[in-house]
């Protein structure tokens, strides 16, 4: 146990309230409007009987006469914020350091979280709600980069993927926390009901900050309790904190770079398909409601985050005892995180109206794809250390398109016609998707340290021999290299 270890535990907190901030609305929703039929002039499916419909469906009687498709803006404007501050974040974080980037990120969104009632209560309509929910995406868009910069500095080279697997499967947790958790409050009546759900997480997200700010350090160096040999230890495989000029054309040029956004984007588009358009798909089409079920909600990303967990452990362990190179680790849990949900997608329509079926293809799908996190999602720290927050957003810019344009095209798809013939369009090109992702990064990806890592401007490239971490670590290790 370390200091690098308590650095990952609080960021795991971290992504938990960010995601717990992120998911409350879609829950809360549900109380704040007034139910609206839209059917009218759409051809429903009537493949699978009705029977399967869940009985526990309640109508609503919320404050708000908001239709589908301003709901639909409403949630999805969080993420034309958040697309905005990914390559920022990841600039800023090298240059100023992560703490206080990451910190103030949530704490900001957590402002924003505790002001959500009086944004949508006020007078002036849904525009304020809209903005509000703009910047809380432009406060949460640094988080991952953020992040990315500072494992960058505290990740030693073998555990880089435990490490920020870890702290980054905070999110799915705070998702199988806070979608059951927020439709209790809903229904409990505490603080006036649905607004209880933005009090509570932003007050959570608030003590956070403060037990960050005061027990996370920007790097080993400046942290004042950390021992010398785990100083030395990271150090010795990521080097010191370095200010150097962000070498974007060498970033941009980057065949490498680009694989891990492609697979970013694959990876993505999947998961915002699964988990923001299939519940309607099992509504409208196989007549049984998911979201009703707590469990049946939580049960994907609980096998996400165990994915997540599992493969940064699992990978860590391959490349340090030398049974897979750190390329063909990072390649092999990528093509098997995006490829094993895309094979799934086409077999969804052999599962025809079981929906039991369905819910198991769906934790499968999520449970692979948290197996890339020991693949393209920490590739960037392997590529440069010291341009890995710039890096993450970079990817992560590409990683967000498909949550404003995944549930276009399935809206696009189902305007006029919500039948199961439809749905397998948008599963067959999902799976086109995972697919070409997953062979774009096997073809192009790389683990080597990229020369430019260590650019210093009118030098040219000072490539240092810090390839692995010679401490403490078995001879077989060297076959690891990349």
């Amino acid at each position: 146990w370390g200091y690098r270890h308590a650095l990952a535990f609080l960021a795991f907190l971290g992504f938990f309230n960010v995601y717990c901030m992120r998911v409350n609305l879609s829950v809360a929703m549900v109380d704040m409007v007034k139910e609206v039929n839209n059917t009218d002039n759409k051809t429903m499916s009537n493949e699978c009987p009705e029977e399967n419909m869940s009985n526990s469906t309640k109508t609503r009687d919320g404050e708000f006469a908001w239709s589908k498709d301003l709901q639909g803006y409403i949630l999805g404007s969080f993420f034309y914020g958040y697309i905005v501050t990914q390559v920022p974040g990841g600039f800023l974080a090298e240059k100023f350091g992560a703490k206080f980037l990451y910190g103030f990120g949530i704490l900001i969104t957590a402002i924003l979280t505790l002001l959500t009632p009086l944004a949508a209560r006020w007078s002036v309509g849904p525009g304020a709600f809209i903005a509000l929910r703009v910047f809380e995406g432009i406060g949460e868009g640094v988080t991952f980069p953020a992040m990315h910069a500072m494992w960058g500095k505290w990740a030693p080279t073998y555990e880089r993927s435990k490490l920020a697997g870890f702290s980054y499967a905070g999110a799915q947790m705070g998702t199988v926390f806070a979608l059951p958790i927020s439709g209790y409050l809903c229904d409990s009546g505490f603080l006036g009901g649905w607004p209880s759900v933005f009090y509570v997480f932003g007050c959570i997200a608030c003590l956070w900050f403060v037990a960050w700010i005061l027990l996370v350090h920007n790097t080993p160096a400046d942290h004042p309790h950390i021992s010398k040999e785990e100083r030395d230890y990271i150090e010795g495989s990521v080097g010191k904190k370095e200010h150097l000029p962000t070498p974007w054309l060498h970033i941009f040029r980057c065949r490498a770079v680009w694989a891990i956004n492609v697979a970013h984007f694959a990876n993505n588009w999947g998961f915002y398909t699964l988990l923001t358009t299939l519940p309607s798909y099992m509504k409208n089409v196989l007549k049984f409601d998911i979201q009703t079920n707590s469990l049946l909600s939580a049960l994907p990303y609980l096998g996400c985050w165990f994915g997540q967990n599992v493969s940064g452990i699992f990978a860590d362990f391959l490349r340090r005892n030398g049974y897979l190179s750190t390329r063909s680790t990072r390649r092999t849990f990528t093509f098997f995180g995006l490829a094993t949900p895309g094979v799934i997608m086409i077999c969804i329509q052999f599962a025809g109206c079981n929906h039991a079926a369905i819910v198991v293809m769906l934790c499968l799908c999520l449970t692979a794809g948290g197996f890339t996190m020991g693949g393209f999602q920490v590739n960037h720290i392997d590529l440069s250390p010291n341009f890995a927050g710039v890096l993450m957003g970079f990817s992560n810019t590409f990683g967000t398109i498909p949550g404003f344009l995944g549930p276009e095209v399935v809206g696009w798809l189902t305007a006029k016609q919500d039948t199961r013939a439809q749905w397998q369009i948008i599963f067959y090109i999902a799976a086109a998707i995972y697919l070409t992702g997953a062979f774009v990064y096997i073809l192009f990806s790389s683990s080597t340290e990229q020369p430019w890592n260590n650019l210093v401007a009118g030098k040219g490239a000072s490539f240092k021999n810090r390839t692995e971490i010679s401490v403490n670590v078995p001879p077989r290790e060297n076959h690891a290299i990349d």
